[in-house]
C-alpha cells in the first residue's frame, strides 16, 4: 500500500481573516521538501503576497512585537525555518466584533506550519527554542514612516506569551497600549470608525 501524499491545508481561526496555513511536506530519510509559498495555491483563499521577504534571527526568549503597518496596511504570511516560536495575531480592526481579542501558535521546522495575517492584525512572536528564523512575505514593502506597534504586555489584551521575563527592543518596551494608540493616521481605521 502507498503512504497517502501530504496535503496542503488552510485552516480558519476563531478570528476572522486570520489563518493556519499547513502547506504539504515531504519527507524522507535525507530530511524534507516543501513549497512555502505557491501563489495559485495561496490565491483561492485570499492570499496574494509578492511585495517583500524578510528574515530575522532570535535567541531564546527575544520577544519582537506587537507590529503593524498603518497605510497602507500589510499583509503577513509567516513561518519558522529554524527553530521554534510562539506567534500571536492581535485584532486591531475597531469595527471588528473580535477587536482586542488574540490568537497564539506554536510554528517550528517540523510541522512547517504558517500563520497568515491580514491587514488589521498587530502580530509577534517569541522564540522557544534556543535560536529561530522566522521568515515571512508581506504584501507590501516596508515603510518606516507606517511602521506602528503596541504594547507586548498590555495588561487589557493578556497575551500568554509562554516565555518569562522576554527580551524586548527598547522600541518594543516603549510601546503604547492599544487604549491609548492615536488611530487617526491609520487609513485603514479611519475609513471605517
Amino acid at each position: 500500500m502507498m503512504p497517502s501524499m501530504p496535503e496542503f491545508r488552510v485552516e480558519g481561526t476563531p478570528l476572522a481573516g486570520l489563518l493556519v496555513v499547513r502547506p504539504a511536506v515531504f519527507p524522507d530519510e535525507r530530511g524534507f521538501f516543501l513549497e512555502p509559498y505557491r501563489a495559485e495555491r495561496y490565491a483561492p483563499h485570499g492570499i496574494q503576497l509578492s511585495a517583500q521577504d524578510n528574515h530575522s534571527r532570535s535567541v531564546r526568549g527575544v520577544l519582537r512585537g506587537l507590529h503593524f503597518q498603518t497605510d497602507p496596511g500589510q499583509e503577513k504570511l509567516v513561518r519558522c525555518a529554524r527553530g521554534r516560536i510562539w506567534a500571536v495575531g492581535v485584532d486591531v480592526r475597531l469595527d471588528s466584533p473580535t477587536f482586542r481579542e488574540w490568537f497564539g501558535i506554536e510554528l517550528d521546522d517540523v510541522e512547517h506550519a504558517q500563520l497568515y495575517l491580514p491587514i488589521g492584525f498587530a502580530y509577534g512572536f517569541c522564540v522557544l527554542s534556543d535560536e529561530a528564523d522566522v521568515v515571512y512575505k508581506v504584501s507590501t514593502p516596508y515603510d518606516g514612516a507606517t511602521e506602528s506597534e503596541i504594547a507586548w504586555n498590555d495588561p487589557n489584551l493578556a497575551v500568554d506569551w509562554k516565555v518569562d521575563d522576554p527580551i524586548v527592543s527598547a522600541r518594543d518596551a516603549a510601546a503604547p497600549r492599544l487604549a491609548d494608540y492615536d488611530w487617526s493616521g491609520t487609513v485603514w481605521q479611519s475609513a471605517r470608525s
